[in-house]
């Protein structure tokens, strides 16, 4: 696989973590260059994610800066496998934007995944007809199709791989935000219903007289990533796209704000309850 194709995401989580690695050791670019017997701009090109690395130049690294833990080792050389791995999103070409192809394979890398959604349903427990009416307020109409098939392709993280988790928090105004006819509202609410009786799925609904912090929660998802030792990352919403949030500092920061949520949220039974009741009001 060329270089430019690789998973974007897998390459720069590798070389953010060799070059943490090098700045502990106190080692120069020039320093690692030699060890490896190549130039300096390889190894620049691997810690900025634009290229992988062989599995015996990895081991010759992580024996330098003397990683002695099995499982973070492991770790990182199936990471770097997974640089040149291909999915099912590689072929969609400028449809799956290059935000989009980041956060696909965060989830699809995970085995854990908390989110937090204030006006919207989670995408991966959105109806078709939901999703379609979502995409065609934004979307040029030749871009709606391709983008609900993708949509619809993730969801099957949910329903064919068990060993994936989802627990997700939505707060009460997105539950009375749902477009569409009363039809199609009644059909995501009992989505979300049946959904929530998943072994892998967690949901819960912030209800509008829950008290909570003064701070204003942006949409967020933390990622437990697979690994011998897993790694915990935040990810943020933002109008224009996403931002990875990888520093242990800021990822507690977020885990503190997923228990404050989960705390004031209904329990995942009161949840139900309270989706049903909803229901009964829309149902035509």
């Amino acid at each position: 696989m060329p270089q430019s194709d690789m998973p974007t995401m897998r390459s720069k989580r590798l070389g953010n973590e060799l070059r943490r690695l090098r700045v502990a050791g106190g080692l120069r670019v020039s320093q690692v260059a030699e060890l490896l017997e190549c130039g300096q701009p390889k190894i620049s090109q691997i810690e900025n994610g634009k290229r992988g690395i062989r599995q015996i130049d990895l081991t010759l690294l992580l024996d330098h800066y003397g990683v002695e833990d099995a499982k973070y080792r492991q770790s990182l050389k199936q990471l770097a496998r997974d640089v040149h791995k291909v999915d099912w999103w590689s072929s969609q070409g400028p449809l799956i934007h290059d935000t989009l192809r980041d956060y696909l394979t965060l989830e699809a890398d995970s085995e854990l995944v908390r989110g937090y959604e204030s006006t919207v349903i989670p995408g991966l427990l959105q109806t078709e007809a939901y999703m379609r009416r979502l995409f065609t307020l934004v979307q040029p109409s030749e871009r709606v199709d391709a983008l609900v098939d993708a949509r619809m392709k993730r969801k099957e993280l949910l329903e064919q791989h068990p060993g994936f988790r989802l627990s997700v928090v939505v707060d009460q105004l997105a539950l009375h935000r749902i477009p569409g006819s009363s039809e199609e509202v009644a059909e995501q609410l009992g989505h979300l219903m049946e959904a929530g009786r998943r072994p892998n799925l967690l949901l819960q609904i912030v209800p509008l007289k829950a008290k909570l912090p003064a701070n204003q929660y942006v949409p967020f998802c933390l990622f437990t990533l697979r690994g011998e030792a897993p790694i915990d990352v935040a990810w943020l919403e933002h109008a224009t796209g996403g931002t990875l949030l990888e520093q242990r500092r800021d990822v507690q920061e977020y885990a503190q704000v997923w228990a404050e949520l989960t705390a004031a949220a209904l329990s995942p039974a009161d949840s139900r309850s309270y989706l049903r009741d909803l229901m009964k009001e829309v149902k035509p």
